[in-house]
């Protein structure tokens, strides 16, 4: 019998959830994402000084600001990524854009510039963006202009429906996340097959199947491996180097749980969104409300320490 991680890789995408290039060597996923809170723990690692020492030599060398240089680092990152992983790398748009569609717009299409400018293709690179009002309008003009979105920090079907009629090439459902909204509104626990987060996911896959919807679903967040085990079948499952690990090292039998025949049946009746109803839905929904807010305090807070840390290596090399 094979590895539950090698049974998986047979029904779904793999996509490995980190920074640390040793781990993503180690488990040979095809695609790879990258957030601020993983660049700042991996730009802190002796292994990749190198990386965050060419960016600060750039910016000194162009008199660049220090969200220029830090941009430039998380491209570094992205473009050694490209070369471990057969497809696709994502970097993500910062957080304090997350509610500025044009600002937005204009530092995804910077990103790309600086890919392109190391003969990176674009198709190569998803453009990580909240699942935000504004974020899901910017990625509609990006994926018009030929820039494939990874709509980050979904926690709904509302989110999901938004985003497919944006036409974005990809929504990533943070399925631990709402688990631990409810493991703490509830105060009990769940099984992977009453875990809100799983449910949620099997949710937005049925009714994308069911109404032919192109976006891509990759399930993310996990808290522990039966989360994941759940999710088999889904398009594709970004997973952090510690339950790839686990999986890798787990021989039982890992049945197919999702199935696009099987689940479209199970499908909620197809709706369509405007601003309007977009945002009373999500203000309907207090752990969509939350998590959102959470997700995207929490990337900015992170984008602002990397900056820092960017600004000190700056200073010191003055």
């Amino acid at each position: 019998m094979s590895s539950k991680l090698d049974q998986l890789k047979s029904m779904t995408v793999i996509v490995a959830d980190t920074g640390d290039m040793d781990a993503i060597k180690a488990f040979a996923p095809v695609d790879c994402t990258t957030n601020p809170t993983l660049i700042l723990k991996a730009a802190q690692m002796p292994a990749y000084a190198h990386l965050v020492e060419e960016a600060i030599v750039w910016g000194r060398s162009h008199n660049e600001v220090t969200s220029r240089v830090t941009d430039r680092l998380a491209v570094n990152f992205g473009a050694e990524l490209t070369r471990i992983v057969p497809g696709r790398v994502s970097t993500e748009v910062d957080a304090d854009l997350s509610f500025d569609t044009q600002g937005t717009i204009a530092k995804a299409h910077s990103i790309i510039a600086d890919y392109e400018s190391r003969g990176i293709s674009r198709n190569r690179i998803l453009i990580k963006i909240a699942a935000t009002w504004e974020g899901i309008q910017a990625a509609a003009k990006l994926q018009a202009d030929g820039i494939d979105c990874n709509m980050t920090l979904c926690f709904s079907l509302t989110q999901a429906v938004a985003c497919a009629e944006a036409g974005a090439f990809l929504i990533s459902p943070f399925v631990g996340r709402i688990l631990d909204w409810h493991m703490k509104a509830e105060g009990k626990t769940f099984t992977p097959e009453t875990d809100p987060g799983v449910a949620s996911v099997r949710q937005i896959y049925a009714y994308y199947k069911a109404y032919d919807v192109k976006t891509v679903i990759m399930g993310a967040s996990f808290r522990n491996k039966g989360e994941i085990e759940a999710l088999a079948g889904c398009d594709r499952l970004t997973i952090a180097p510690a339950l790839l690990d686990e999986l890798s090292k787990d021989m039982g039998e890992l049945p197919r749980r999702l199935d696009p025949q099987a689940t479209a049946s199970e499908a909620p009746a197809k709706f369509s969104l405007d601003e309007k109803t977009f945002r009373f839905l999500i203000n309907e929904d207090a752990m969509t409300t939350e998590k959102l807010a959470e997700g995207i305090r929490t990337f900015a807070r992170d984008l602002g320490t990397l900056r820092e840390l960017v600004s000190q290596n700056l200073m010191k090399a003055a």
